[in-house]
């Protein structure tokens, strides 16, 4: 008799029913321990070591050897759903690939990112796609789709989306709170999450370190509210690393972890990442939790049934079945080609007067400078390079490398202290690996060097390459060499290719010293700690420790002596040749990732030296900027013929470039944000209140340097016979595209909408569709989109839902935000929404219309709003409030201590709230208040008062 198999294991029954059974098979300590990231395999049953958690941001991170794609920014910028798509089943196939080389790569990976770039100065701007939320949604929701794969039941990997919620500064980003009123929430940060999760490519989200609304993300309702709300599917929420110990260790938002890991687990986190690989406090933790009440036991069963029907999609029970366990596709041709296929369509040409793109066949020399020309450069997410192009190899290959000349334009500088000239020892630098070629699951505890020995001073100098990364942070590197880096033991070598690592030991700053005439001290960045030089070696010491005699703090004074400036080398090279390509940027590891914001557009000073120069000596000058961000480029834009951008590129992205500049590709990238003039153009980087503050494309009256869409191309295009008609719940919408131009070429038209005549805010216009074509000269295409007409709408706070209003509205197509080339109007049916109706909903406190010095709190921990006052000056405004034949008294519903003054009907009546036990023992108060008709109401906070909502009374009553 053949023995029948447990019913988890058996494929002939549906999922939902094996997970139940396998549920019941596991013990309270088993289930327990499966909440940890790292869930220790179960024996007795025959299951696996299970981890969530691989980082697959633009290829396969962390674990050594991969093919790398465009940075995500640069993804977003292809405007090209399909062909994001494809890069998200190439790297599915090379998690699964690895996964079979490698029982550490996890399956559930942990991408993309999905929160918008509302501020440029965003320090993980490189890790999303637009500050678009439409644009963000279709560029995740074509990875997801490649990542998951097409098979009904089984994923080939199965995405989470980062960071759940409202999550857009690194700067006190585990305790700050983004204030985000109703209508901010609805039409644009739940958005980019809510169209993905319902395409049904989601595994689940990642909730952010920050709060919103005064509470952590990780305790968040908005995740049982909406987000599970979306979809029949089930969905895992993994928390953020160490998250869950933040809620009491810097949030103070719980007395004790066992509350917070109850209150997190109960709204809706599954899967706890903390203490790295060690699970037994987490797991503690939810036990002291279950023992005093604060969970019970439907509470764990709740969250592993999520986990197991994540595992069960993942094939993990069925790999005779599973139609992704053999993948083997791994750094592939077809790899190699998509990687230079997303690279180029990334590149966005910002200015052009006719001097690209170059003849390779003209035989005319190109010089390739600045600090970028002969570098690739990788980010905190990316997998270690297999295949490397940088813009001077590009060049090279393609304009032939006698036809090519290139100054990198560092100062090169030699370094004397009262010990005589700072020296690298010559040591055989052997065969060390990159950086994290190893793979690890956790990068940041990748050590640095300690094989070669530290640098002296002696009578010789050493000439080091200074590069100024801008707000006063250098690297200095061996000319042809290594950057100086400082390793666990605190002595300083010459050992790093690259800077890198969670905290990058590769960065310094000078600080002049007073009394010294041209003296600099060398802070270490890194360690917070000075260079000095000690018999041993010139190192870092520890707090404390003396070297020769002297405190640390003191550290050695050291003498710059300048060999060569930079802008010196470049203007050389620049009047050497016909045309010159200055190649700019940031190193993603400086100055802006994560942990770390920007603190300016600003191009760093020693790149605009370098490019001021090379344009002095020759005019002919292209300035290529390669970043993770946007830069205030308005005096390059005035002064150079020609100006591009592009993410870092991945592995193909100097071949990329260079056939973008030979015009083998016509550049069709577009910019996915708004590139500002200055930085008096921002709001603060906390305001998350894009309406208010009149924040993005979708709001910004101002003049930006290159708004949200631009890009040009070497061919021209024309928009015609454009159409829109209602069908029921759909705007059918079409137009003609033809390619004008004698080069084929691709277009990215793009379709906006504009309400006529709103009655409150709305965008200025905002992105409906788009489409990527290829064109041949002289061709044409008509482009249908689909819309609903619910994206017409807008949160209605007056009623409380999503309201589309009757009325006119435009339907925009061009070629950008800014450059509309044709409109038509399309006129909707409907009811009005009509004034607010305060006396029979009553007024909520977020609800507001407008506000001036205000931020949203937590009315309790578990859920609701309330607001209170963050600056002396500040006001509430509700318009159009229905006090219908009269008011006589409001109620108001309040926190804390101070006064609320009420205007309304021309008159302002104070009504003074008693301090309350705690910010949230809310008690209710009344007070007169005659009003009538319908007009508006305004409220000023006085004190530490926390307004959650005001009730009226007609006069009738």
């Amino acid at each position: 008799m053949t023995e029948q198999p447990q019913p988890f294991r058996d494929p002939q029954l549906p999922f939902a029913q094996r997970v139940d059974d396998l549920l019941q098979r596991l013990t309270l300590d088993e289930r327990i321990a499966m909440l940890h990231q790292f869930a220790p395999a179960v024996d007795r049953l025959g299951l696996g070591a299970f981890r969530t958690g691989q980082e697959a941001l633009h290829g396969v991170a962390w674990m050594g050897p991969a093919t790398v794609f465009p940075q995500a920014v640069g993804l977003g910028a292809t405007w090209n759903d399909e062909l994001v798509r494809r890069i998200g089943e190439a790297v599915g196939n090379e998690v699964r690939a690895k996964r079979a080389e490698d029982d550490r790569v996890g399956l559930n990976v942990w991408a993309p990112t999905v929160n918008l770039l509302r501020n440029p100065l965003w320090g993980r701007g490189e890790e999303g796609y637009s500050e678009d939320a439409g644009l963000t949604s279709a560029i995740a929701v074509a990875y997801t789709r490649g990542l998951r794969g097409d098979h009904p039941l089984y994923w080939r990997t199965a995405p989470v989306l980062k960071h759940w919620l409202a999550h857009n500064n690194e700067t006190d980003r585990d305790t700050s709170s983004s204030s985000v009123r109703p209508r901010v929430l609805h039409e644009y940060d739940l958005k980019a999450f809510r169209d993905a999760v319902r395409a049904g490519a989601v595994a689940g989200v990642m909730p952010a370190y920050n709060l919103v609304n005064g509470r952590p993300n990780h305790v968040s309702p908005l995740l049982s509210q909406h987000l599970r709300a979306w979809t029949d599917r089930s969905l895992v929420v993994c928390s953020d690393a160490g998250a869950p110990s933040n809620l009491v260790d810097s949030e103070h938002y719980f007395d004790t972890h066992e509350e917070a890991t109850a209150a997190a687990l109960r709204a809706g986190v599954d899967s706890f990442t903390d203490h790295g690989q060690d699970s037994g406090i987490m797991t503690g933790r939810i036990r002291g939790a279950l023992e005093n009440g604060l969970l019970d036991e439907h509470d764990i069963d709740t969250a592993v049934r999520r986990l197991l029907e994540l595992r069960f999609a993942l094939g993990e029970f069925d790999p005779d079945l599973d139609p992704y366990a053999k993948t083997a596709d791994f750094d592939t041709e077809d790899h190699r080609a998509l990687a230079l296929e997303a690279a180029e369509q990334a590149v966005v040409l910002l200015k052009n007067d006719g001097l690209l793109p170059l003849d390779p066949a003209a035989g005319q020399t190109v010089a390739v400078v600045g600090l970028l020309a002969d570098a690739c450069k990788l980010d905190w997410y990316s997998g270690t390079l297999i295949h490397r192009s940088t813009p001077l190899d590009g060049l090279r290959e393609r304009f032939g490398a006698e036809h090519v000349v290139h100054a990198e334009g560092v100062d090169l500088v030699r370094l004397k202290c009262a010990e005589g000239w700072l020296r690298i020892p010559a040591a055989d630098a052997g065969q060390e690996p990159v950086r994290g070629a190893e793979g690890a699951l956790d990068p940041a505890l990748l050590a640095g060097r300690t094989d070669l020995p530290p640098l002296t001073c002696g009578d010789t100098p050493s000439e080091l390459a200074l590069t100024d990364w801008g707000n006063g942070v250098i690297t200095l590197r061996e000319p042809a060499g290594r950057y100086l880096s400082v390793a666990e033991d605190g002595y300083v070598r010459a050992s790093a290719d690259e800077p890198g690592g969670w905290i990058v030991q590769e960065t310094f700053r000078w600080e002049a010293v007073e009394g010294h005439a041209g003296g600099h001290r060398l802070l270490h960045v890194g360690t917070g700690r000075y260079v000095s030089v000690a018999a041993d070696g010139v190192k870092v010491a520890a707090p404390g420790e003396e070297i020769s005699g002297t405190p640390q703090a003191a550290g050695t004074v050291f003498e710059i002596e300048i060999a060569e400036r930079g802008e010196d080398a470049v203007a050389r090279a620049a009047a050497a040749a016909d045309v010159v390509i200055v190649v700019a940027g940031n190193d993603p590891h400086i100055n802006g990732r994560e942990t770390e914001d920007r603190t300016t557009l600003d191009l760093p000073a020693q790149q605009e030296r370098l490019w001021r120069a090379a344009h002095a000596a020759n005019p002919r000058t292209v300035l290529a900027v390669t970043s993770a961000y946007p830069y205030a480029l308005t005096d390059a834009a005035a002064t150079l013929p020609a100006l591009l951008w592009t993410a870092h590129g991945g592995q193909a992205a100097g071949t990329a470039l260079a056939r973008v500049l030979a015009g083998d590709v016509s550049p069709a990238g577009r910019l996915p944000q708004t590139w500002y003039t200055s930085d008096a153009e921002l709001p603060g980087l906390l305001d998350y209140d894009i309406i208010g503050s009149r924040q993005t494309y979708l709001y910004y009256e101002g003049a930006p340097l290159y708004p949200f869409g631009h890009g040009l191309s070497y061919s021209d295009f024309a928009y015609s016979a454009l159409s829109a008609e209602q069908d029921g719940d759909l705007l059918r919408v079409s137009l003609t595209v033809t390619n004008t131009g004698a080069v084929p070429a691709d277009e990215v038209p793009q379709l906006y909408v504009r309400a006529v005549a709103p009655s409150v805010v709305r965008p200025l216009r905002q992105l409906a569709g788009h489409r990527r074509l290829h064109l041949a000269p002289g061709a044409a295409e008509r482009v249908d989109f689909l819309l609903p007409v619910t994206g017409l709408g807008h949160w209605d706070v007056a009623h409380g839902r999503w309201s589309v209003e009757p009325g006119a509205y435009e339907i925009q197509a061009g070629a950008s935000s800014a450059d509309i080339r044709i409109i038509t109007v399309v006129t909707l049916d409907g009811e009005p929404a009509g004034p607010r109706p305060v006396l029979t909903r009553g007024l909520e406190a977020a609800d507001y219309d407008e506000q001036l010095g205000t931020a949203i709190v937590d009315r309790a921990k578990t859920d609701g709003d309330a607001v209170t006052a963050v600056a002396d000056t500040n006001e509430l405004l509700y318009r159009g409030c229905d006090f219908a034949a009269g008011v006589r008294e409001a109620e108001v519903l309040a926190a804390g201590e101070g006064t609320v003054l009420i205007t309304a009907g021309g008159t302002t009546v104070t009504v003074p709230v008693a301090a309350t036990d705690g910010p949230y023992d809310f008690r209710t108060v009344r007070a007169q208040l005659t009003a009538s008709g319908t007009g508006d109401l305004r409220i000023t906070l006085r004190g530490s008062v926390r307004l959650a909502r005001i009730t009226f009374t007609g006069a009738g009553e």
